[in-house]
């Protein structure tokens, strides 16, 4: 394994040449020498496996870093450091990371190198075993004794030698006892090939009935030789999918830009890769350029076109203090931006690996198939032994070589590829096409309950509303100052993420007051905010609040409930223990809210809103949306209450919501559903992100979900009744009536035909409109 390195007792990297410390971990010991490694990929260059290396405080070396990680795409629980087959299914296991990219000499392009060799020699083998059948068409040498040994190397340099690793995912499978589709290709090719090894080295070992009419013993090298060449060349256009499935993810990396322009400190600037960005850096963005980062504009105006993130084809405005996206793109003005995520931390990073996540991860649906396989093997040897058995005591002469030949078709004919792939492809095609509808799916759990629901819950603020509300009206408490009222909460609300906070605090702004320090703030989940501001106890929230507080507001309620018919919510304050007046945010419905609320009662979903505003606020709203059910003044884990006594009713619910008091009722429910525009603890809790944050994402997640579930079910019946219909065929069901009995040939190609056919269904769901 360590041919390869020369040097030792070296601190110089033998890979990259690049100076190593002495006591780096990334250590090798090997015959009794020490090699020295920059990192765990340079070991894998240099085909040392890292949980192999050596080092005198971790004595089995420290985690390997994510990056070196492979998994397998149909059994993600499968980890190992390093490419290899998986050892259950014998599949090529790929990073783990996509970020990565690819890795060279992929087990595509060896596979496509190991099919034109075999292919380039099955195809003077067929010629040669076919020439006794041409008389004297064909010269002598390439017939008879001659004949045999010229088929007996061709077919050993094809089954032995191209169709090598076959045999050896075969054997692990059998060793570990995790049967699979190599078990199968394995016996039938070995068997056919053992059997013409000993036909042409010791031909007198075998009785009549092994012998042709003429005597001559029949020879199936060929046979070998292409279900070799065609299960490669199955593997070939399977991997060839497989890529395309993975098309979503590259057109999301597609999108960063590649480098970015930094501001140095002597005021130049300088053009860096965008691994090398730095939070904290100031990067200039100029006319027409990708935006490198996600990060905070600091000088500059521009329009930005964030259709990539929010599917909106209109630009939207930047100036100073405006958030912007990596991989959007700038219209024709220049800004500057500091770098606050880079790397694995952006927006579109996170939805790369989101969406990678959810391709690995395993629907239930998938333990039917897991189920059936776990059982498909040893039923299939089964059946192939009974065929042997049936041809030996009642077929044709010669009957053992017609056994021979019908047991080989049984295993090769039932290999249960198709039904391991049924399940996956369906996923991770689904999942790429939603990430670039919009949709995030955490995993496919979630995709799957999504098209059970029945009922969806849905929270208001942010979710049917806009989430930017204005601070509409203020009304300070007799002899209380209305500006030092609204500075006080101005300064308690800096502390908050709810999306009325930013209300209160644009309404301080615009007004120009001055700004006052919060100091031991807290938020109280449903309820309200609490902090010391100019050393005076600061209170803001809703009723329910201030009388948990001890806080008096009977003489602010008339006024409160006047407002609430307005649809507005009311916010009600206390500074130094007495009530100081009322502050009313209105946030506008979204405008696509009644619209996606019509569709999905189309769609059979019933539609519940909870939370946490005033009663009279949340009846308004919901009238003006024609929502029938609604539940208001209601805490975090009473939320999720509802979302459980709904669930003990017999609904199947979905949760939508984007605040930090949405994440137990999001846990709560079948699928949880966020809105991006939302708190990261609520993407966190959900199955489902709508990157978005428009309702009518949801019926893009619908959709989607029972389009991949339909197309599941599409492949397991394609796999299933492809099975059921092979084994007979092979094992002569045919004969009796028509003569005819399947070669192996034939039954390699249908195995192959069969995993194209549930790629290609599969690949179906690009075309899926959401």
């Amino acid at each position: 394994m360590d041919q390869e390195l020369k040097q030792s007792q070296t601190s110089t990297d033998p890979v990259c040449g690049m100076d190593v410390e002495a006591d780096s971990p990334h250590r090798h010991v090997h015959a009794g020498q020490t090699y020295y490694f920059c990192n765990t990929r340079c070991m894998e260059k240099f085909k040392v496996d890292p949980q192999r290396y050596l080092d005198s405080q971790e004595p089995h070396g420290p985690a390997l870093d994510a990056s070196t990680i492979y998994t397998c795409p149909m059994h993600p629980e499968i980890e190992q450091a390093g490419p290899g087959p998986c050892p259950k299914c014998g599949m090529a296991l790929e990073p783990k990371s996509p970020l990565e990219g690819e890795a060279d000499g992929t087990e595509l392009e060896v596979m496509e190198r190991r099919f034109w060799i075999s292919a380039g020699l099955t195809l003077p083998l067929f010629i040669v075993a076919m020439g006794d059948d041409f008389g004297g068409a064909f010269p002598r040498w390439l017939t008879g004794t001659s004949g045999a040994w010229i088929q007996l190397g061709l077919g050993a340099a094809v089954v032995l030698g191209c169709g090598w690793p076959f045999f050896m995912r075969g054997w692990n499978s059998v060793r570990t006892w995790n049967l699979n589709m190599y078990t199968l290709i394995a016996l039938g090719t070995g068997t056919a090939f053992t059997y013409s090894l000993a036909a042409v080295l010791v031909p007198g070992l075998f009785p009549a009935s092994f012998h042709q009419p003429d005597g001559s013993l029949g020879l199936y090298f060929e046979a070998g030789a292409v279900i070799v060449t065609l299960v490669i060349l199955g593997d070939v256009l399977e991997q060839r999918a497989r890529r395309r499935t993975g098309g979503a993810i590259k057109a999301l990396l597609g999108l960063q830009a590649k480098t970015a322009r930094r501001l140095t400190q002597d005021g130049g600037e300088e053009d860096v890769a965008l691994a090398e960005v730095a939070v904290g850096d100031r990067l200039r963005v100029r006319p027409g350029e990708k935006i490198p980062v996600d990060g905070v504009v600091e000088e500059g105006h521009s329009y930005v076109d964030e259709a990539m993130v929010t599917g909106e084809a209109q630009a939207v405005e930047k100036t100073a203090g405006s958030k912007v996206t990596g991989a959007t793109l700038n219209g024709q003005g220049s800004f500057v931006l500091r770098a606050e995520r880079v790397g694995r931390e952006t927006l579109l990073s996170q939805i790369v690996q989101m969406v990678a996540e959810a391709q690995r991860s395993r629907a239930p649906i998938q333990r039917l198939a897991d189920r059936a396989s776990a059982i498909f093997v040893p039923v299939v040897v089964g059946a192939a032994v009974l065929g042997f058995l049936a041809w030996a005591s009642w077929g044709p002469e010669p009957r053992l070589a017609h056994a021979l030949i019908s047991a080989v078709t049984v295993l090769i004919v039932a290999c249960p590829c198709a039904l391991g792939l049924a399940t996956p492809m369906a996923v991770m095609v689904g999942t790429g096409q939603g990430a670039m509808a919009g949709v995030l799916v955490r995993n496919a759990e979630a995709l799957e309950m999504l098209g059970k629901v029945d009922m969806l819950v849905l929270d208001k603020t942010g979710t049917l509303t806009e989430g930017r509300p204005a601070l509409v009206a203020i009304q300070a408490a007799m002899g209380v100052d209305e500006n030092e009222l609204l500075s006080a909460m101005a300064a308690l609300e800096r502390g908050s993420e709810h999306p009325l906070a930013l209300a209160v605090l644009a309404g301080a702004e615009k007004r120009g007051l001055p700004r006052m320090q919060a100091l031991e703030f807290h938020a109280h989940a449903g309820q309200g905010v609490s902090a010391l501001v100019t050393g005076r106890s600061a209170l803001l929230g809703n009723a329910v609040f201030m009388a948990s507080q001890g806080i008096d507001v009977g003489g602010l309620t008339s006024t409160a409930d006047i407002w609430r018919a307005k649809g507005w919510t009311v916010l009600f304050s206390a500074l130094g223990g007495k009530a100081s007046g009322l502050l009313a945010v209105a946030d506008p419905i979204k405008i696509t809210a009644r619209e996606a609320l019509a569709a999905l009662a189309k769609e059979g979903i019933d539609v519940m809103m909870l939370t946490g505003d005033n009663a009279v606020t949340a009846r308004t709203v919901a009238h003006e949306l024609g929502i029938s059910r609604v539940e208001a003044d209601l805490m975090p884990a009473q939320k999720a209450e509802v979302i459980r006594r709904l669930q003990a009713q017999g609904h199947k619910v979905a949760m939508a919501g984007d605040g930090v008091n949405d994440a137990p009722a999001l846990a709560a429910a079948e699928v949880g559903i966020a809105m991006g525009t939302g708190t990261d603890i609520a993407m966190q809790s959900a199955g489902v992100t709508l990157v978005k944050g428009d309702l009518r994402g949801v019926l893009k997640a619908l959709r989607l979900s029972r389009a991949v579930m339909k197309n599941i079910r599409q492949n397991l019946f394609l796999a299933m009744v492809y099975n059921a219909a092979g084994i007979p065929l092979a094992a002569g069901a045919l004969y009796p009536v028509f003569g005819i009995l399947l070669s192996p040939a034939f039954a390699a190609a249908a195995m192959s035909l069969s995993s194209i056919s549930v790629i290609g269904n599969a690949l179906r769901l690009k075309r899926v409109k959401l």
